[in-house]
């Protein structure tokens, strides 16, 4: 979602929607890896394109569910 976008749905919802972090060992980054590094579904369709959780994973800086996973272990919070 691009800035205006982003305007837009504050000015209707009240919400401010954050962005992803790529690096860096922040709690939301952390929560993002333990939730969409246990998703089911493959990274790639039938025809080879990026699936949008593959996306998503690029976007918050990991490569595969593999090392979202392992980066959730490492951090989390005991």
């Amino acid at each position: 979602m691009n800035a205006a976008g982003r305007a837009y749905f504050k000015r209707k919802e009240g919400s401010n929607l954050k962005a992803p972090q790529g690096s860096g060992t922040h709690g939301r980054r952390v929560s993002f890896a333990a939730r969409f590094g246990g998703m089911a579904g493959p990274l790639e369709d039938s025809k080879g394109r990026p699936t949008r959780l593959k996306l998503a994973l690029k976007k918050w800086g990991f490569g595969s569910k593999e090392s979202a996973r392992a980066f959730a272990r490492k951090n989390r919070k005991s």
